[in-house]
């Protein structure tokens, strides 16, 4: 069993942040997200818009937004658990003991879920279950993996859109495929794909992924037929569903899929604190803004706790050498 001042569950913005500000109070972490990369849902969904409301930042693109945060982070070297889901909770002596699905258990001084709408679970791409190569994505951690690929994107939300515009520059060729002929992105984004050397084929269906141990391309059933596509790479950009999973039998008081938390950041639980978008009181507002402050509150808050001696309020940060 392994010991950590804070395990922080979600490595989106406010558990990044967290993970920061419990460092420079000089508290051990530990984050934990169910995604194989930081950065929750921006990373998931909208890794390459650029979001207008961060204070400091006239605009900045969802991936360097947490590419920020991971280096602020950073250097207070917190322990991540990336693709790792957080399981049952108990307490030892007063103290949290947290289940990680890899077998692992956390003895943690506070926890601090900072899980955005939950624990995310890509929707499956159906023609994939019968592939076990590689070269299937559902979402693309670095473009430049993708330099030269005939690059297959499959769904009509937003998130393809955004991966078919950023990908088209990148890319050897981008083809959109949708089962029909209308599209759940915003229809500026459609605009922009469509005046980019993207196809899209709409009212199909890809039926097989064809290649032995890596994609080499694609099936596509149609109205008029089925057509082979050369592939690379297929990114399935169906979306995610959330949930609160093993959390919501941890007994903390709920408000539908939200944890309720009072003016500290304090759920119902001892020693375990929420904050973003996951988190809910009267008056919340869910904005990566409001989360930071959230995050900040919540290991101040966790701090007193794990130490009474402690401090509330540590000073600034402008303040030290």
């Amino acid at each position: 069993m392994g010991d950590v001042d804070v395990a922080i569950v979600g490595a989106g913005p406010a558990g990044l942040f967290g993970a920061y500000y419990a460092g420079f109070r000089g508290l051990s972490v530990a984050l934990i997200d169910a995604l194989p990369e930081p950065g929750g849902q921006v990373t998931a969904l909208y890794p390459e818009k650029m979001i207008f409301d961060v204070a400091g930042f006239p605009a900045i693109r969802g991936r360097d937004l947490v590419s920020n945060l991971v280096e602020q982070a950073e250097q207070f070297r917190p322990r991540y658990h990336l693709g790792v889901r957080a399981g049952d909770l108990a307490y030892d002596d007063g103290r949290p003991v947290l289940s990680l699905s890899d077998g692992e258990r956390l003895r943690c001084g506070a926890v601090l879920v900072t899980g955005g709408m939950g624990s995310f679970s890509a929707r499956p791409l159906p023609a994939a279950g019968e592939f076990t190569g590689e070269g299937v994505l559902y979402f693309v951690p670095h473009l430049s993996d993708l330099a030269g690929h005939h690059v297959v994107i499959v769904g009509g939300g937003d998130s393809a859109f955004d991966w078919a515009a950023a990908l088209a520059p990148v890319a050897r060729s981008v083809t959109m495929v949708h089962r029909r002929d209308r599209f759940r992105a915003h229809a500026g984004s459609v605009e922009r794909v469509r005046a980019l050397p993207v196809e899209i084929i709409v009212n199909a269906q890809v039926s097989r992924i064809t290649g032995d141990g890596r994609v080499s391309g694609v099936e596509v059933r149609t109205a008029e037929g089925t057509r082979s596509l050369p592939a690379d790479t297929v990114v399935a950009a169906l979306g995610f569903t959330a949930e609160l999973g093993a959390l919501a039998g941890w007994g903390m008081r709920l408000d539908r899929r939200h944890i309720v938390v009072d003016t500290t950041m304090a759920t119902s639980l001892p020693r375990v604190f929420a904050a973003g978008d996951i988190s809910e009181y009267p008056g919340k507002v869910r904005l990566i803004a409001v989360g930071f402050g959230e995050a900040a509150t919540a290991v101040n808050n966790a701090a007193v706790v794990i130490d009474p001696a402690a401090h509330l309020f540590p000073g600034h940060s402008s303040d030290e050498g």
